[in-house]
């Protein structure tokens, strides 16, 4: 049932503007499945869904393009270029502060570089945990993502 309800949702995706978790709940719902807003939340992150901006303040849910797409990158490194805020961190976590609603995109952008020193990241609307496996590498993933900062789109 789990897989069904994975296709059910990458086909919602691709069919629907669909901007949140709940709208999300509600599509699976007039579908016929019976599930949570925890199931669905697990489900995004499973399928690497991701929200991108619509240009008018909203963002909707898109299935992950193909990594090897250049456009692909390109879009998340302007993003990331555009949305970060800050960054600091504590021994081995950094913590980055975005402008509202970019970090699950910008944490995305982080994972599917697969930096070796990276565990993994955790993304609210505006704030993103970057876990790092030692602390003497924190500050050679500091220097990695401000230069993505600082890398060109063109």
């Amino acid at each position: 049932m789990k897989n069904v309800r994975l296709e059910k949702i990458k086909q919602i995706i691709a069919t629907q503007e669909i901007n949140t978790q709940d709208e999300l709940l509600d599509a699976l719902h007039q579908e016929g499945f019976d599930v949570t807003q925890a199931t669905i939340s697990r489900d995004i992150n499973r399928l690497m869904i991701m929200k991108v901006p619509l240009g008018d303040g909203r963002y909707r849910y898109v299935s992950k393009p193909d990594p090897a797409h250049n456009a692909y990158v390109k879009g998340r490194l302007r993003i990331f270029q555009d949305s970060i805020l800050s960054m600091n961190f504590s021994e081995n976590i950094i913590v980055i502060h975005t402008i509202p609603g970019a970090a699950e995109a910008v944490a995305c952008l982080i994972d599917y570089v697969e930096w070796p020193e990276i565990i993994g990241t955790l993304a609210g609307n505006n704030t993103i945990f970057v876990i790092v496996k030692t602390n003497k590498n924190t500050t050679t993933i500091i220097e990695k993502l401000q230069n993505l900062q600082k890398k060109s789109t063109t």
